[in-house]
C-alpha cells in the first residue's frame, strides 16, 4: 500500500456493488446451470473452441484438496478469512482501481464460498478448448478473481513505479 489515503466515499460504494453484482451474476448462472443440465453433461456452443458444461468440483482450483473432508474443511476455513482479509483491503485501498479487483475477488471468492457452504462443491460451468488443449471448467467467481488478481498486480506494479520516480 501507498502513503496515499484510502479511498472513500463512492469510490467504496462502487466496489461494494460490484462485489455484489459478481456474486449475483455467479449464483445465478450456476442456478441456472443446476437447473437446466444435468451433471457432466455438454452443450457445445462453438465447436472445437466454447462449450457450456455442468460440472461439480469438491475442491479448489481444478479439484485441488477436494477428497477429503479436512480438504473441505481447510478450503471453507481459508475462503472464510480470505474474505475478511479482502474486505480490509478493499477498505484501505488507495486507488480506485485497486478497490475494484479487490472487489472482483472478495465477489468471485463469496460465489464460491456460497457454492461450498450449500453443497460441499463449486459448480463449473465455462469450457473452453483449443485443438488438443483443454482448460479445466470454470464459472463466474473464478474468471472475476483472476481479473481482479491480474488488475491488482498490474495497479500494484504501475503504483510501485509512481512512488519511485
Amino acid at each position: 500500500m501507498s502513503n496515499r489515503p484510502p479511498v472513500k466515499g463512492r469510490a467504496l460504494a462502487v466496489a461494494a456493488a460490484v462485489a455484489a453484482l459478481v456474486l449475483i451474476l455467479d449464483q445465478a448462472t450456476k442456478a441456472l446451470v443446476v437447473e437446466r443440465l444435468s451433471a457432466y453433461s455438454v452443450i457445445e456452443i462453438i465447436p472445437g473452441l466454447f462449450n457450456i458444461v455442468s460440472v461439480r468440483n469438491p475442491g479448489a482450483a481444478f479439484g485441488i484438496l477436494g477428497q477429503s473432508d479436512w480438504g473441505a474443511f481447510i478450503l471453507t476455513a481459508v475462503s472464510v478469512i480470505a474474505l475478511f482479509i479482502i474486505g480490509f483491503l478493499i477498505k484501505k485501498a488507495t486507488t480506485r482501481a485497486e478497490a475494484f479487483s479487490l472487489s472482483l475477488i472478495w465477489g468471485g471468492a463469496a460465489g464460491n464460498l456460497i457454492d461450498r457452504a450449500l453443497s460441499g462443491e463449486v459448480v463449473d460451468f465455462l469450457d473452453f478448448q483449443a485443438g488438443a488443449y483443454h482448460w479445466p471448467a470454470f464459472n463466474i467467481a473464478d474468471s472475476a478473481i483472476t481479473i481482479g488478481v491480474v488488475i491488482y498486480i498490474f495497479t500494484s506494479l504501475k503504483n510501485g513505479k509512481k512512488e519511485k520516480g
